[in-house]
């Protein structure tokens, strides 16, 4: 019978690409990963990787054990769910990747209601690109990430992932206080802060700029939305940002702007299929839902 160990290891280059990419993730030296896997090709009996320039391919045999180790790590998961659920108590680490806005909006407020109502709960959060979420789910290096998808560019769906809805936030044009209501296509001279080239927020911006007839003028980038603000309140330019990004702002230094067709991103949470299962993890979605919900809820008005 194959390690389960080992077929992980093999997964894990799979994911990745490469054995140090594979051993870093995993907490290993790149040598154990090499040595592992070569005790694997002599159970299996055929190599199971190819050199491609840096990386490493996968031969025939070797996809073959992955797409069966896949569904093995699918039944350990479910099995440990039902244990959990066994045990009748809410416990255990739930690991959980945000994007920025709802890891200011949303994210420290269901911690403190989880943590009331779930003491032997411990839950860990870290901010990652959203475009990085689902691959970083499924390779099993969070539980549970958040995502969000914008109008006309959505997100590519995996096999594997769960994914539920927990809300739309509408999208924004902010600018400086001192500017009256204008709209879209006013601002094609002005200065713009945009998040980076590759993100879906900067495809869609660039998308919606170019709908009211102009290219923006891009003089700032950065995937940082709070400092979007700052530089709108000091004038330096104007951004197109999401409701949940107004969460706390000083609204008295920015004029904030309807857009054309009232466009708004989907916010969404995503498991890896049959995880939800588990009460740890059942437990922090609901949270995170009910809190999306309620700021969601709550709206953001427009400038008089």
């Amino acid at each position: 019978m194959y390690s389960v160990n080992r077929l992980r290891l093999l997964r894990e280059v799979s994911l990745r690409g490469t054995l140090a990419a594979a051993a870093e993730a995993l907490g290993y030296n790149a040598s154990s990963v090499s040595h592992q896997l070569k005790l694997l090709e002599k159970e299996v009996g055929a190599p199971l990787l190819e050199p491609v320039g840096r990386k490493v391919r996968l031969t025939g045999e070797a996809r073959i054990l992955v797409e069966h180790a896949e569904a093995i790590f699918r039944h350990l998961e479910a099995a440990e769910a039902e244990i959990a659920l066994a045990r009748e108590s809410v416990s255990g680490t739930v690991r959980v990747a945000s994007f920025q806005t709802a890891g200011h909006a949303v994210i420290p407020e269901a911690l403190a209601e989880l943590y009331r109502n779930y003491p032997d709960l411990d839950v860990t959060v870290a901010h990652i690109p959203v475009e990085d979420a689902l691959s970083a789910l499924l390779a099993r290096d969070f539980d549970l990430v958040l995502q969000e998808d914008y109008p006309g560019h959505p997100q590519i769906t995996v096999d594997g992932a769960e994914i539920t809805t927990a809300g739309l936030d509408p999208l924004w044009l902010v600018t400086g206080s001192s500017r009256a209501q204008v709209q879209l296509s006013d601002m094609a001279e002005a200065a713009w802060v945009l998040e980076p080239h590759g993100t879906l927020a900067r495809r869609w911006a660039t998308a919606a700029c170019r709908g009211a007839g102009f290219e923006p003028r891009v003089r700032f980038e950065s995937s940082d939305v709070l400092l979007h603000l700052r530089l709108v309140a000091e004038g330096l330019a104007v951004a197109l940002v999401p409701g949940l990004a107004l969460e706390g702002a000083a609204l008295d230094e920015l004029a904030v702007h309807e857009l054309p067709g009232h466009p708004a991103r989907r916010i969404a949470s995503a498991i890896r299929s049959g995880s939800g299962r588990s009460p740890a993890i059942a437990a922090v979605r609901a949270a995170i839902a009910g809190q999306t919900a309620e700021k969601l809820a709550a709206g953001y008005p427009t400038a008089s």
